[in-house]
């Protein structure tokens, strides 16, 4: 390869060579990893978790800042760019690569287990219930959406409005000028692939753990690891398939899809399950959000123990940030066309607003399940075994066997989404900042995050890889509140770029 050919596929081959080194480390050397990802982690929450509250809760008011600021009638493009995708295709696409799966893993578990052991008072009690239901909507909220906000419009910005590359490194222009270009920009890309690839290693081995549950339940398929190895690799076959059809139809495709399913058993829920119970959750949880919200938002326990908080709190707030790059590149590529104002409206608001809706839905039903009617073994059951909890859930409503099959198709659907955007964003990334990777290099990165996800599922390494990619979600944090400052910087220069209108007579 000669030196010119070299440099243009720098960061691919050193990514996919430290991708391939981390791999040997967690496959042989699977306690050592851990010891070594846990003592970085363990110490980042014990000693620095006030730096993930300030930075998020930091995220959240300069979204909302840009919301009614001056920038929100800057468009993403030129001024006479139309959106590529229309709002509807935009909102499921974002939603999908955003919380997809998560939300369906964890909308019935995280209330149940907040209920039984909640962050203050006593559990299996009224306040616990409420206080469950308002921590969920705080995790789920405005806050992981608000960091997905700045990365993705600071992106977005960069590549549409400057011309530049569709990488992170882009987002640093106005900091660091032509050295974007250099080994520091380089750098950046390079670890930005790193922490995507084993973001989405964890996705998957974990998302494939939860479909093998859910075939369990409805089909009574043995839940054990060599079924969760054949998920991973007819989920790869699937997702390989779409990858060849291109952005515009097969993420477009599949993420409408997991949209109208999701809205149909949520619908479905709604009417068969407890209604009146579920229009007061949502409306009692909205409100007590609110009102709690600078508090839970900078809530530490200074004279206590924290325990709660690092393992809830503290571990969103990494979790989100560690998959932030991802997300973002993704939401970028896809919102050309909207102004300032639209996007913050479509990926703060929007999502927010449908997620605690989803949540009161599935948490509220649950709560009413347990609390209400007193079926305590719902909550043992549910906490006992996370992956099978919206499963064991259905169980408990009228339509079981419907909800369960749909249930199961929206996993499906999200689990193949995830890993489509995820080699979409990898091939970007590794492509110098192309807006259409090559399928080469997409089905490259798509078959080595199937084997990574295969190869710790076997080895045991999943959750040791899961605390890696949240370690280093804390330089993240810094970096993206040095992100903010760019896209400010960059704005103002947008807003000083334009000419003056005449402006007419009233």
């Amino acid at each position: 390869m000669d030196r010119k050919k070299l440099n243009e596929n720098i960061v691919f081959i050193l990514s996919l060579l430290l991708t391939l080194i981390f791999i040997v480390w967690g496959v042989f050397f699977t306690d050592n990893l851990a010891k070594v990802t846990d003592t970085i982690y363990n110490g980042s929450i014990d000693y620095l978790g006030w730096v993930y509250l300030g930075a998020t809760l930091f995220f959240v008011i300069f979204s909302i800042y840009l919301l009614f600021s001056r920038y929100g009638d800057i468009r993403l493009g030129k001024k006479t760019d139309k959106p590529d995708f229309n709002t509807a295709s935009w909102l499921a696409m974002l939603f999908g690569a955003g919380m997809g799966i998560g939300i369906v893993y964890w909308s019935v578990a995280e209330p149940v287990t907040h209920y039984t052991t909640p962050p203050y008072g006593k559990g299996y009690t009224i306040d616990a219930a409420n206080t469950a239901m308002k921590y969920t909507f705080f995790h789920w909220g405005l806050d992981p959406w608000a960091i997905y906000t700045v990365i993705g419009l600071a992106l977005a910005f960069f590549q549409y409005n400057k011309k530049l590359p569709a990488a992170i490194s882009s987002a640093f222009h106005p900091v660091l000028g032509e050295r974007i270009y250099g080994p520091i920009g380089k750098t950046i890309d390079i670890l930005s692939i790193f922490a995507t690839v084993f973001g989405i290693a964890t996705s998957l081995g974990l998302g494939a753990m939860q479909v093998t549950a859910g075939m369990h339940a409805i089909f009574g398929v043995p839940n054990e690891l060599f079924v969760q190895l054949i998920v991973i690799a007819v989920a790869t076959v699937l997702f390989i398939i779409s990858i060849n059809t291109g952005l515009e139809k097969g993420i477009q495709f599949l993420s409408n899809a997991a949209m109208i399913l999701s809205f149909a058993i949520m619908l479905l829920i709604l009417i068969v399950g407890p209604t009146m119970t579920i229009i007061k959750v949502f409306f009692n949880t909205t409100g007590l959000y609110i009102s709690d919200f600078i508090h839970m938002s900078l809530r530490l326990r200074p004279f206590g123990e924290g325990e709660w908080i690092a393992s809830w709190t503290l571990f969103y707030w990494a979790w989100w940030i560690a998959w932030a790059p991802f997300v973002g590149m993704f939401i970028a590529r896809v919102s050309k066309g909207r102004t300032v104002r639209e996007f913050v409206i479509g990926v703060l608001i929007v999502p927010t607003l449908g997620t605690c809706l989803w949540m009161s839905i599935f948490g509220g039903s649950a709560l009413e399940i347990v609390q209400n009617t007193g079926n305590h073994d719902l909550a043992k059951y549910i906490t006992e075994n996370v992956s099978l909890a919206i499963f064991t859930f259905f169980d408990y409503l009228p339509l079981s066997s419907v909800l369960s099959i749909l249930g199961f198709a929206v996993v499906a659907i999200y689990y193949i989404t995830v890993a489509d955007t995820a080699t979409f964003v990898l091939g970007m990334l590794s492509e110098g900042g192309t807006l259409n990777p090559s399928n080469k290099i997409k089905m490259t990165w798509g078959v080595i995050q199937s084997a990574l996800a295969a190869v710790l599922l076997l080895a045991g390494g999943l959750n040791v890889l899961q605390t890696a990619s949240i370690a280093a979600a804390l330089p993240f944090a810094l970096i993206m509140i040095v992100m903010c400052f760019s896209l400010l910087k960059g704005l103002k220069s947008e807003i000083g770029e334009k000419p003056r209108e005449p402006r007419g007579r009233f």
